[in-house]
């Protein structure tokens, strides 16, 4: 039962205002002791022409919501205490009823959303930071399919562009063929770095590089066969990586699939009487939106980023039809998604408007720059193979006789990387710090995973109760778990509208402090055995609750630590 809905409804028949209006003014108190919902009557003084605490006295009158214990007010609020019996079992019985589908909606039925994420660079090491555009789209991507919505995951991958003449030129003068067979990225990546350094020295490498990127956008057999060697060398490792992450894709066109759909974009531009010349450049001017031109095409003929990102576009509204097309790259790059969207605004799309950029902030490591052009880079798959062994080494000693403890060690060293990424704010930088990571205590994925352990270790011990009275359930501890679980549903809706995981990352870390302040304070197997049925039964809803918010960030659970 929604009751702050029920609630809005009586106040909305009671005064006859819109109950959407009531709605939006409802609020948690602060204090326990406050109730769990008020609704303050500032707003109504005007209309009304009473004191906010006459209005409130007289709303308080009219009020008649059976599932509501009392009604109290408090100078200018009503504030509403719920029938705690009543509502701990209407919410423990919709969990158990409604398992994996607790908390999803069909609100996106229908409707197509996009959302493009990881595109790292072919030939390019899989960093730390590619790791931010990563577990955010695929957490946003679970989280609209969650709400309904038809999601492709697209990998835009950066498979084009004059770094592919650099690796040709370095190719030709440095490789090690065996390496690049056994270690191709980092082969790859040794040479690129090898080339900047070899060009500072005798800048005509630049002259060569350009020509056999020239060549290769004129489909030159040579330099084809190479660009298509590195891009699938470099597929196979990414593969390896996204397998170890449980990130999965339906699209990895990149930006060389669209460089047959590019001169349609100029003619587009052209024929709305939008694109000028500007030092021999074909550009659209955005000077009118305090924006610096977008480049369609440079001086030299060359299209770039923006010519690219106008053409996968207009691909994707015309093939997929979509209501949301989410691009999650670097908040560094605002600028010039806010240029494609206006461009394609000017060009008379009225869907550029939802074309949307989730931005992220920076990973960083004290005392570290980044840098591929010098090779000064934290890998990926180095970090995640820390994570795993240092996880191993605490459960180790934590549980020495555990079963399977590499799987688990894999499951909670992983999932505390990607929690620790979708812990905050998005835009937030991360600074890495290994002992707050893998902490079994405080607000890290292990502590969520080892709540979620503790609670099946739990449900292992006890007989699974068929029936259970659960108005039995009267303590503060499980009230105050039992809002909680309720409110997984909101936590996932306000996710999906804000593209913000980290909503469902403080939510799940609110369930598990919950939980384990109930464990602590409420007995289970030593309780009266009609009150342990009941007990056992919202510690199930919480394994229920856990596991669904983990799975919409991509973090698997396991059942025993």
């Amino acid at each position: 039962m929604d009751y702050k809905k029920l609630i809005a409804d009586s106040i909305s028949s009671a005064l006859e205002i819109e109950a959407e209006d009531v709605l939006r003014s409802i609020e948690i108190p602060p204090k326990q002791e406050m109730g769990d919902f008020a609704f303050p009557c500032f707003q109504l003084a005007k209309t009304l022409r009473k004191a906010p605490n006459m209005i409130a006295v007289d709303l308080k009158e009219k009020l008649d919501i059976p599932e509501i214990e009392r009604v109290e007010v408090m100078g200018p609020y009503v504030n509403f205490f719920l029938n705690k019996s009543i509502y701990l079992e209407g919410v423990v019985k919709k969990v158990l009823e409604e398992q994996a589908d607790y908390g999803s909606s069909e609100s996106g039925e229908g409707k197509t959303v996009i959302v493009e994420y990881s595109s790292p660079n072919i030939a390019k090491p899989f960093h730390v930071g590619h790791l931010f555009t990563t577990v955010i789209g695929n957490s946003l991507s679970r989280i609209f399919k969650f709400q309904g919505f038809h999601t492709e995951r697209i990998n835009h991958l950066g498979d084009w562009g004059t770094q592919f003449g650099k690796l040709i030129s370095g190719y030709e003068r440095w490789v090690d063929k065996e390496k690049l067979q056994k270690s191709p990225i980092e082969e790859l990546n040794r040479i690129y770095v090898k080339f900047h350094e070899e060009a500072e020295k005798d800048p005509s490498l630049d002259d060569e590089a350009r020509q056999h990127f020239k060549n290769l956008e004129d489909g030159k057999e040579y330099e084809y066969n190479l660009w298509k060697e590195f891009r699938e060398l470099s597929l196979m490792v990414f593969e390896r990586v996204y397998r170890e992450l449980g990130v999965e894709f339906d699209s990895y066109a990149g930006e060389s699939f669209y460089g047959d759909k590019m001169d349609e974009v100029v003619d587009i531009l052209e024929e709305k009487g939008i694109l000028t010349e500007s030092n021999g450049a074909k550009v659209v001017m955005l000077d009118d939106y305090n924006m610096p031109p977008t480049i369609i095409k440079k001086a030299d003929g060359a299209t770039i980023y923006a010519t690219r990102d106008l053409a996968a576009a207009i691909y994707r509204k015309r093939t997929y039809d979509f209501h949301k097309n989410i691009y999650v790259v670097g908040t560094p790059q605002a600028l010039h998604f806010k240029q494609v969207f206006k461009t394609l605004s000017l060009a008379g799309f009225e869907w550029a408007d939802d074309c949307v950029h989730v931005g992220f902030g920076l990973v960083k490591f004290p005392g570290k720059m980044m840098s591929s052009r010098k090779g000064d880079v934290v890998l990926l798959d180095d970090l995640l193979k820390e994570a795993v062994v240092t996880a191993e080494k605490i459960i180790h000693d934590k549980n020495p006789n555990l079963a399977d403890k590499e799987n688990v060690a894999r499951k909670v060293g992983i999932g505390a990387i990607i929690f620790t990424y979708l812990k905050n704010s998005r835009e937030k930088d991360i600074i890495f710090n290994w002992d707050e990571i893998l902490s079994f205590d405080g607000e890290t994925g292990p502590y969520v995973q080892y709540t979620y352990a503790r609670a099946k270790s739990i449900l292992r011990k006890n007989e699974k109760p068929e029936q259970a009275d659960l108005t039995l359930l009267s303590t503060q501890e499980e009230f105050e778990l039992s809002k909680t679980l309720e409110g997984f549903g909101n936590a996932v809706k306000v996710a999906m509208e804000k593209y913000e995981p980290s909503v469902i990352t403080r939510y799940v870390l609110q369930v598990a402090k919950d939980f384990n302040k109930f464990y602590n304070n409420c007995q289970i197997n030593s309780a009266e055995a009609e009150l342990k049925k009941a007990r056992l039964q919202l510690v199930e809803a919480t394994t229920i609750v856990i596991r669904n918010a983990l799975e919409l960030l991509g973090i698997e659970t396991v059942e025993e630590m």
